[in-house]
């Protein structure tokens, strides 16, 4: 499992991008890429990571269910995720 730190640090992140979504589509739209600059970094929705909401895991990241694919294999063997069976052919 991620540290907690990482998960954290991503929540921020995405807090930080929400705040400055209005600001960054006003200078892009402007084309004023000086004062663009001047945000922080982390204003970039490119800076954010997908991550697993169970564990973490950024790598096999499965967006249609938010979660890895190994976290993925372990719930729809259980059954704990509806729809969705082993295929046999």
């Amino acid at each position: 499992m991620a540290k907690t730190a990482w998960l954290e640090r991503n929540k921020r992140k995405q807090k930080t991008v929400e705040k400055y979504a209005s600001l960054r589509a006003e200078l892009i739209a402007k084309k004023d890429y000086a004062s663009l600059t001047q945000l922080p970094r982390d204003a970039s929705p490119t800076r954010l990571v997908n991550r697993c909401r169970i564990t973490g895991r950024r790598r096999a990241f499965l967006r249609r269910f938010q979660i890895s694919r190994i976290t993925f294999r372990e719930l729809a063997s259980h059954g704990l995720i509806p729809g969705v069976t082993k295929a046999s052919w």
